[in-house]
């Protein structure tokens, strides 16, 4: 396996999409789809393949290329348009090039609904398409019922149905449709059923539901429970419409589509070419920054090298922001919702997969890049003045005010160092008072290190809310160092970030990674502290009426207690089974100590 699939194969996402893999001319092989992109391209090459072909067609792809999309069923109708247009060598053809079914409304008076697998010019309106062929003849069926929408081809103009020329037929006659071709329904009447039936197709499918449940209800109060029965299955299979693809839309014409992102030191730009609403072909590319190019001319850029090299001749452009371009002929559209949106919506995602991929693999080649990425977003999100590459974080812990301690943990270069965590147990607070105790671990932490010359943080944060974090900042400013370290408290319960001088708490993004360190933060300062005072505690309970007796020493005390299995045995045992134990001189001292004990008990 060569270097660059070892390192494709590291960064591909774990999504749903589809993979293609290229031979060492650059032609694509192979196209596949897959509901987890990661799990499926590696099982190709971390198993020996049992399949002959398989393993040739392993032993020729040199490089890997894939379109992330949002849903397992988009997978299925990008790969159906991927391999008839680019007929790879290794997948299986189709015979008949069947595509996938859509639902037209006829253009026409009195429009028809059926199900179709062509899309013409002619005025009418295509949804779809779908990948259940079933879901689509069901909501044909339920059309005709409900609505009694035609299923004849008469050509039904005013003229030719005022004429005569037609005589209702089987469907009339059993109720599934009110006759318009001899004028029993009107135009209008038809059209506001059409328009309904439109409605459910763009995705509004309550109308439909409320009328099928009704006629559920009514089947079932009627005691018939097959009839009710079948209407559930229709209904399930109805709102699986809810879901409309995002890779195949209803546009019958050839447009572009570009997503953009960008950084500071690069852009990045996908490019997709959509015909008859399928996407053909998918490209992504990066520019690097020389100068101060804005994003607008960078698009524009962009958008004539790839007409140049995939000889795009499409007069309509869908982009995210109007490019600093002029095309004659060519209309650029900045799309707000529909269809057109929706193309977008997936060029950007795939230009943010491309652009997180990049980072990916040179932060594999240099780990420091990728710590330096992460605190300049912190810098960036908290608004510091510097980079924070030391940053120590507090946490107390105590139970109903017994044995109070503190922790300091200590990251830099976003990782925990160790040798540099601290301890302390409260000295000067009496009972639970969190906001005093914090005050004073913080005044001893850094008296100590500016007495000592040692290095300051760039950050401070605070386990606790403005309490907890007001009581640190007076702390500082005692010292003489508010202002000089950068300090903030983040609250468990929404993962809110205080500032000092702030009333109003920031809210990070959850999946951010400023608010991954911090947390990790909390969390390291929170497990060490909690360590600490639960062995305190401990060695508090953890005592004996022996620890009172000097000249009895440790192992002394573990030889009596092990014999004895507990202090009342030793005091009642004899001076003889003492001595037996642990000698002479020793059980002296213990038979002294209890003798004088209970003197005193008896006086």
């Amino acid at each position: 396996m060569i270097q660059e699939i070892r390192d494709t194969l590291k960064i591909l996402p774990q999504g749903p999409g589809c993979y293609q893999f290229l031979d060492e001319k650059g032609k694509i092989i192979y196209v596949g789809k897959a509901k987890n992109l990661k799990k499926r391209v590696s099982s190709y090459f971390n198993k020996q393949q049992e399949n002959p072909k398989t393993r040739i067609l392993v032993r020729k792809i040199r490089q890997i290329k894939y379109i992330v999309v949002n849903s397992e069923e988009d997978t299925f109708l990008l790969e159906n348009n991927l391999i008839k247009e680019l007929k790879p060598r290794y997948n299986v053809m189709l015979k008949d090039d069947k595509s996938y079914p859509s639902i037209v409304v006829k253009n026409e008076f009195f429009p028809r609904v059926f199900k179709t697998r062509n899309i013409v010019k002619d005025g009418s309106k295509y949804f779809g398409p779908y990948t259940s062929v079933a879901a689509v003849d069901a909501l044909i069926e339920i059309f005709r019922k409900i609505y009694k929408v035609r299923s004849c081809r008469l050509n039904l103009t005013p003229e030719n149905i005022k004429a005569g020329k037609f005589k209702v037929c089987l469907e009339y006659h059993i109720k599934r449709c009110e006759g318009p071709c001899v004028g029993n329904q009107t135009l209008e009447n038809y059209n506001r059923n059409i328009s309904e039936i439109i409605e459910i197709l763009k995705g509004n499918i309550s109308l439909i539901e409320k009328q099928i449940m009704t006629e559920m209800q009514h089947c079932a109060d009627n005691l018939r429970f097959e009839e009710a029965h079948r209407l559930k299955e229709k209904l399930l299979l109805i709102r699986n419409f809810r879901e409309k693809s995002q890779v195949v839309s209803n546009i019958n014409y050839n447009l572009d589509v570009y997503g953009f992102t960008d950084d500071d030191g690069a852009a990045y730009i996908n490019y997709l070419h959509v015909v008859n609403g399928g996407i053909i072909q998918a490209y992504t590319f990066e520019y690097k920054k020389r100068l101060d190019e804005t994003p607008e001319e960078l698009l524009g850029l962009g958008i004539v090298e790839m007409r140049q090299r995939f000889g795009s001749e499409s007069k309509e452009i869908i982009v995210p922001f109007l490019p600093d371009l002029t095309l004659t002929g060519v209309e650029f559209t900045v799309p707000q919702r529909g269809d057109k949106r929706k193309l977008l919506d997936l060029s950007e995602k795939n230009v943010k997969q491309f652009k997180v991929d990049k980072l990916k693999k040179a932060e594999m080649l240099n780990p420091e890049q990728r710590t330096t990425r992460i605190l300049k977003t912190v810098q960036k999100d908290l608004g510091l003045k510097e980079i924070p590459w030391h940053i120590e974080c507090f946490d107390n812990s105590n139970i109903q005010g017994t044995n109070p301690v503190a922790a300091c943990v200590v990251f830099k270069k976003a990782k925990p160092s160790k040798k540099d965590y601290r301890h302390f147990n409260i000295k000067t607070v009496v009972g639970p008072d969190d906001y005093a105790s914090m005050a004073e671990i913080i005044h001893r932490r850094y008296s100590r290190v500016v007495n000592e010359g040692e290095s300051l943080p760039q950050l401070i944060v605070i386990d606790g809310g403005k309490g907890q974090l007001h009581a640190a900042a007076k702390s500082l400013q005692k010292i003489g160092l508010y202002g000089k370290i950068a300090i903030i408290g983040i609250a468990k319960r929404l993962e809110e970030i205080f500032f000092p001088e702030d009333s109003v708490p920031i809210y990070i993004d959850k999946n951010s990674e400023t608010l991954k360190l911090i947390q990790q933060l909390r969390d390291e300062a929170h497990r060490f502290g909690i360590t600490h005072h639960r062995n305190r505690r401990s060695k508090s309970q953890v005592t004996s009426e022996l620890d009172q007796i000097k000249g009895v020493g440790k192992e002394s005390k573990k030889r009596l207690l092990t014999h004895f299995k507990s202090v009342k045995r030793i005091k009642e045992a004899s001076e003889e089974e003492i001595i037996s134990v642990i000698g002479k001189s020793k059980a002296k001292l213990i038979i002294e100590h209890f003798s004088d004990k209970q003197d005193n008990y008896n006086q």
